[in-house]
């Protein structure tokens, strides 16, 4: 087990990494915008999901046979910007008498999936877990010792994450409040939705 030192190290470093604005928080708080608290709500919980896909395949070692294949990456990544595309398009195509900032259109488990696979597909997650988590594990950790602190250290990450992404759409509750009183922000929330996809599929291909 990672003693209290390292558990305090490896939070710390966590909280400031998450307070950095990134993908998975522009489609969290993207969410909580246009449709509201429980669909950022939602949102967060599939994609801290995804983050513990990610740590799983960390402990088995499915993320370093990935990582050590330039086409598996590629793939990944194609996948992953590909899927933002199709949400793209999917939310364009919503009838335009559909209300986003009501949710309605958005079931729970969409809403939930949606979230854990834009993470899971990200290929830049699965290389930070890579070399972010074995920086808190014992040099010279035998396999068992190495898979319980990784063990450890992905579900104390994964809480964090995850209270922190809650907190953000809390505090972005009042806001969508204001904006969803004013007639014109309800006529272009699909279009802004569209763009922030559009512009995370992007992301995902041209970046490393």
């Amino acid at each position: 087990m990672p003693t209290p030192a390292v558990l305090l190290g490896f939070v710390a470093a966590t909280i400031t990494l998450v307070l950095v604005p990134g993908p998975n928080l522009v489609y969290i708080l993207t969410r909580s915008l246009t449709q509201g608290r429980r669909a950022g709500f939602l949102s967060a919980l599939g994609v801290e999901a995804g983050t513990l896909v990610h740590v799983l395949a960390a402990v088995a070692g499915v993320s370093a046979l990935v990582a050590a294949s330039p086409t598996a990456l590629i793939a990944v990544r194609l996948a992953g910007a590909a899927y933002l595309v199709y949400l793209a398009v999917r939310t364009h195509r919503q009838s335009a008498g559909l209300d986003l900032t009501s949710g309605v259109g958005s079931r729970p488990v969409r809403l939930f999936l949606d979230g854990a696979l834009i993470n899971v597909l990200n290929p830049k997650v699965l290389l930070f877990f890579l070399t972010f988590l074995p920086q808190f594990v014992p040099a010279g950790a035998d396999p068992v010792t190495t898979r319980t602190h990784l063990l450890v250290l992905g579900a104390v990450g994964f809480a964090v994450a995850l209270a922190l992404d809650l907190a953000y759409v809390q505090l972005s509750a009042p806001l969508h409040r204001l904006l969803t009183r004013r007639p014109r922000f309800v006529g272009w929330q699909r279009d802004l939705a569209v763009i922030v996809y559009l512009g995370l599929a992007a992301y995902t291909v041209l970046t490393v």
